[in-house]
């Protein structure tokens, strides 16, 4: 029997593994086994770990009981394979204790990229799912998390998808997502440019019902405090008078309840059924629209600026297209065309845009190349001067 019980340490969490067919003519041993390791370990509140458990009986049940009452609290059951998890929830297991599903494994070789992020890739399996691939090995606290903000923004009135499964994909997991023959906003700029400025009213039309909606202050992590942190980071970059201006801009900027998206760009917004959604949640959080439509600047102007090639090879779009989303995005966002206006809203975007730009190149590869030096230069340049000139990024 001891060859079935098998104990780890994982990230300070004592995992002990159940392996093979649990039923009455071992249940006893499987019982004996799991105290002595808990006797043995300085961990209070083991994990247990069913991936390849075949069966459980009664009897085995009867042994994660006296478990939980000897804790007195529910423990966490891991990777329970499906039979498993029917048994469990048959008998009522799962509202004693913390179950989660063993993921299904899936390929995603040969499946076009409809989206790539920070955290991952979106992969569209079939015409009626997609699923976002995330990097790191150890992403599934952050695919529960992604689910639950996506849940809190589907429940304050944003339109988004949430995820129904958990999969494995090679050494990673990732999220799985119905989008029923949806494709990007990004999709229909690629495949429809005469439609453009159509295309761009649509993008700016719903990223403004987003930020108009708000969750209760606290709900989600400070938008403001972020980019605070953004700032921070690349301070070196900066002239200390430009440093302490814009520090000062971002402190004044008032708190607020309204959702930010975080990475609000067109790949970002699928349509589906005729309707938009937000999808790749994970950067949600709340605070001052401004924080949100920055990345308007990053992906159609910032990154494009010094680099020609990124549009076509990032989103699929040349040049000239980007150009017409930044040029008609603020009036579009604002509902105006007066000049004064557009031009002020463009100008703080720009700045805030800046801050996060040089963020995202700080940490990208190539960093210290002759592209990263030029976009610094660049970006500096545009700081010194938008410093100088923008005096609230409130709106």
């Amino acid at each position: 029997m001891g060859n079935i019980v098998n104990s780890s340490i994982k990230n300070g969490i004592l995992v002990i593994s159940v392996t093979g067919r649990v039923d009455s003519t071992n249940s006893a041993e499987m019982e004996k086994e799991i105290s002595a390791i808990v006797d043995t370990a300085s961990y209070q509140l083991p994990v247990l770990d069913l991936s390849d458990l075949e069966y459980i009986s009664s009897a085995g049940l009867r042994v994660l009981m006296k478990l939980r009452k000897q804790y007195g609290r529910p423990l966490k059951i891991d990777n329970a394979p499906g039979p498993i998890c029917e048994i469990l929830e048959t008998t009522g297991f799962t509202e004693l204790f913390e179950v989660t599903r063993k993921p299904r494994v899936v390929s995603v070789e040969g499946c076009p990229i409809i989206g790539k992020g920070y955290y991952g890739t979106v992969y569209r399996l079939d015409a009626e799912t997609i699923v976002k691939v995330y990097r790191s090995p150890d992403s599934i606290p952050m695919i529960r998390n992604e689910k639950e903000l996506a849940r809190t923004a589907l429940v304050a009135g944003v339109p988004t998808a949430i995820s129904y499964d958990i999969v494995r994909v090679g050494d990673s997991y990732g999220s799985v997502f119905e989008l029923l023959d949806a494709k990007t906003l990004n999709d229909r700029l690629i495949e429809e440019p005469q439609n453009t400025d159509e295309i761009v009213r649509l993008y700016a039309e719903f990223l403004h019902m987003v930020n108009s909606n708000t969750v209760p202050m606290g709900r989600l992590r400070s938008s403001k405090e972020q980019f605070i942190g953004y700032l921070d980071t690349v301070k070196t970059y900066l002239d200390d008078d430009v440093y302490e201006k814009i520090k000062a801009l971002f402190a004044a900027v008032p708190e607020k309840e309204n959702i930010v998206h975080g990475d609000a760009q067109m790949k970002n917004i699928m349509i589906s059924n005729g309707e938009p959604m937000l999808i790749d949640m994970d950067t949600l959080s709340q605070g001052h629209p401004i924080f949100d439509i920055q990345a308007v600047f990053v992906t159609y102007f910032a990154f494009g600026e010094d680099d020609p090639n990124n549009s076509t090879d990032f989103i699929g779009v040349p040049e000239e297209t980007t150009a017409r989303v930044w040029e008609k995005f603020p009036e579009y966002y604002l509902g105006t065309d007066d000049p004064a206006q557009v031009n002020s809203l463009r100008d703080k975007i720009s700045l805030v845009g800046c801050i996060r730009f040089l963020f995202l190149i700080n940490v990208m590869d190539g960093k210290g190349d002759e592209l990263f030096k030029l976009r610094v230069k660049h970006t500096r340049e545009r700081l010194r001067t938008l410093a100088d000139r923008v005096e609230t990024l409130d709106f």
